[in-house]
């Protein structure tokens, strides 16, 4: 009998030890792109006028956490923005991400679509920018996700020839499918919120520091990180010709780079 019992346990042993890895398989490897700690992101935009109403825009971050310590993110992406009316833009993106020491996930590939509405009141630009995008990890299924980003932006009424922008934004990630990373079962999978001031150094240059808290909905709960970040935003002019232009260079509008992230 005892002999019995001790061949049942040993069975039972080797059943849980044998469960571990198969186990460990099913667990979803945690999105690559949350942040951890303090964080500082850096971004660089540049865009190229083809015409009145189009642009191509090329866009490169650097994604620094644990105390900007570690580069754990960067990825280049471009474009080309249709503005088919003056408070509707168009931005067809392809993005290549990399996860530089990451075990579970080295690269991945977007696509995107920007869907961009913006109008001016006076001092105040509301705008509302829609992220339609796929997602195509190097060892992970595909899958979907939205971001939608209301946001607002105040030039200061000061007395320079190029007045700063204050810009605020707070932006939600939904996953409406299958998501082949770990989240805490909710397709609202992350938030970001962030302040940050636009300062118009030239007709063709700015530079934006802003302020970001990232939330994201894991499997223990709601995990917030703080970002500080600086974007630079180049503005290649086109050509002069004997055409008047459609609108006056403003910094305000054309030295931007459209999306932070990728904040």
């Amino acid at each position: 009998m005892a002999t019995r019992h001790i061949v049942c346990v040993i069975a039972v042993l080797c059943s849980c030890v044998a469960a571990v890895p198969a186990t460990a398989q099913q667990q979803k490897p945690e999105d690559p792109e949350d942040e951890k700690q303090i964080g500082v992101w850096l971004d660089q935009g540049i865009s190229t006028g083809l015409s009145a109403n189009k642009s191509l825009d090329v866009e490169f971050h650097e994604r620094f956490d644990e105390g900007a310590s570690s580069l754990f993110e960067y990825f280049v992406q471009g474009g080309v923005a249709f503005r088919l009316r003056p408070w509707f833009t168009v931005i067809p993106i392809y993005r290549y991400q990399r996860y530089p020491g990451n075990p579970a996930i080295s690269y991945e590939n977007r696509a995107q679509l920007n869907l961009t509405l913006s109008t001016s009141h006076g001092l105040w630009r509301p705008t509302l920018r829609t992220l339609i995008g796929g997602r195509f990890p190097d060892d992970r299924p595909a899958s979907a996700r939205l971001r939608f980003r209301p946001g607002i932006e105040y030039t200061l009424p000061l007395r320079v020839s190029r007045r700063p922008v204050l810009v605020v934004s707070n932006e939600f990630f939904i996953v409406p499918g299958y998501n082949p990373f770990a989240n805490g079962g909710s397709s609202y999978t992350q938030n970001r919120f962030q302040v940050g001031v636009r300062l118009p150094i030239a007709d063709s240059f700015s530079v934006r520091p802003y302020h970001l808290l990232q939330s994201v909905n894991l499997p223990s709960g709601w995990d917030m990180n703080e970002i500080v970040g600086i974007s630079l935003a180049f503005r290649v002019p086109r050509r002069k010709t004997k055409t008047v232009r459609s609108r006056p260079p403003s910094c305000a509008l054309s030295c931007e780079v459209p999306d932070p992230d990728g904040p």
